[in-house]
């Protein structure tokens, strides 16, 4: 930040992401304004396509605050030894009171210009869920190499436990399955037993009165033999 009174205040100084894969990782920053004057700043990154910036660039009132926040676009794998070579680049400069925040002059930060511009370099540090933190240089309590060989473990670790996982519940829904189709195959022949009853006894009943009926003209035939002779 260097010495004397700065323009602002970036806390924190260095900006710091947790990385997943195919997930985006924000990283908010507070801008203080340390003077009695309007102050402008810029946020520049050496890797605009993979940070979204907002607000990239604004006006913060004397002694007043502002919030940035950095958006790490999804990464499709990780980063090489999870070390990140980006920079940021905050630059800010006295305004006057009237200037529009909206409508910044394009020159304002230009070097070029009457205004004195202040800088402020930011680094960027990797953060796994896992592990602690690996900053852009490998500093950390263990090696970057050891650190990385841990991460890589531990990431196979995770990826044969989700096949695992993925297997058990493909296992769970075939059985599941298979106890519903034998579930079904027991329903079914019950119900055509209870049609083959249903039949059986449908047809004893129509032969028990065909026979009775039989029986009866039988009876009626036999008594009118009988009584003929007498007559």
């Amino acid at each position: 930040m260097g010495g004397g009174v700065q323009l602002i205040s970036i806390h924190p100084e260095e900006l710091t992401f947790e990385v997943e894969i195919e997930k985006p990782a924000y990283c908010n920053l507070k801008v203080v304004n340390n003077t009695e004057h309007h102050v402008a700043f810029k946020v520049k990154t050496t890797s605009p396509k993979k940070y979204f910036v907002r607000p990239n660039t604004s006006v913060v009132q004397p002694w007043d605050s502002c919030t940035i926040t950095v958006t790490l676009q999804a990464q499709k794998e990780y980063p090489l030894d999870m070390q990140c070579k980006d920079k940021f680049l905050i630059q800010s400069t006295k305004v006057p009171p009237t200037i529009d925040i909206d409508e910044i002059p394009p020159d304002t930060f230009s070097k070029d210009g009457e205004n004195a511009i202040e800088e402020c370099k930011l680094r960027v540090v990797y953060v796994t869920p896992q592990f602690g933190h690996v900053n852009s240089e490998g500093e950390s309590g263990v090696s970057s190499t050891s650190k990385f060989s841990m991460r890589g473990s531990d990431m196979l670790k995770n990826h044969n436990t989700e096949e695992i996982q993925a297997v058990q519940r493909l296992r769970e829904e075939r059985d599941a399955t298979l106890q519903q189709n034998k579930q079904l195959q027991r329903e079914l022949e019950l119900l055509k037993r209870r049609r083959s009853r249903k039949s059986d006894a449908g047809f004893s009943l129509t032969f028990a009165a065909f026979a009775g009926l039989i029986g009866l003209l039988v009876g009626y035939i036999l008594n009118l033999a009988v009584s003929s002779p007498s007559t």
